[in-house]
């Protein structure tokens, strides 16, 4: 991950809202719920940084809890998954995993030819109970980009060089750990 450079809060709101507006009409727009992320990760401290993001980065991202769009199995576990875990699971899933998740599939569907927009991501979990019993407490963590990052992981789209663009909330330091000691989040599952 390449720090750029820090940013305010506002420019990170602003970027989001105008990628993700909360009163974009279809069935699951759930950027209310990012937004509301967006605030959570801000009360973390270290401010916010734009970063540039490599695939290596994004498949050690660590995600929340996710019941799959309100489908019948649950993608992410309690104790959370990296988007690497999770996009087994979805391969591993296949048809059976998408018909019994309808709703997450079809985004998933959708957003694997999706322009590349700036994922949001943390230093520490939020303060929500979707992130209360994640094995790992600080990393590269999930505010909003689920779908699209798996979406673009099953696609084969991401790219191995630092190309793509995100905002990270939080002290940058904590994700200098010494070798041997980086936790992935995949060992709870």
């Amino acid at each position: 991950m390449e720090i750029v450079t820090a940013v305010a809060y506002s420019e990170v709101h602003d970027a989001y809202l105008w990628d993700h507006p909360v009163e974009r009409p279809h069935e699951a727009n759930t950027n209310v719920y990012g937004e509301e992320n967006l605030e959570r990760a801000d009360k973390i401290g270290g401010g916010w940084w734009r970063v540039r993001l490599t695939r290596a980065d994004v498949l050690g991202v660590v995600l929340p809890w996710h019941l799959s769009e309100g489908g019948e199995l649950e993608l992410v576990p309690r104790a959370g998954l990296t988007v690497a875990r999770a996009a087994e699971r979805v391969r591993d899933g296949g048809a059976a995993w998408a018909a019994a998740n309808p709703v997450c599939a079809a985004k998933l569907h959708v957003l694997r030819r999706a322009p590349f927009t700036p994922l949001y991501l943390c230093t520490a979990p939020v303060d929500h109970p979707d992130y209360a019993d994640l094995a790992v407490r600080a990393g590269l963590i999930h505010v909003d980009g689920l779908h699209r990052m798996l979406a673009w992981e099953l696609a084969g789209r991401l790219p191995e060089g630092a190309e793509l663009d995100g905002y990270l909330a939080g002290d940058p330091r904590v994700l200098a750990r010494p070798a041997g000691t980086a936790r992935t989040g995949d060992e709870a599952a």
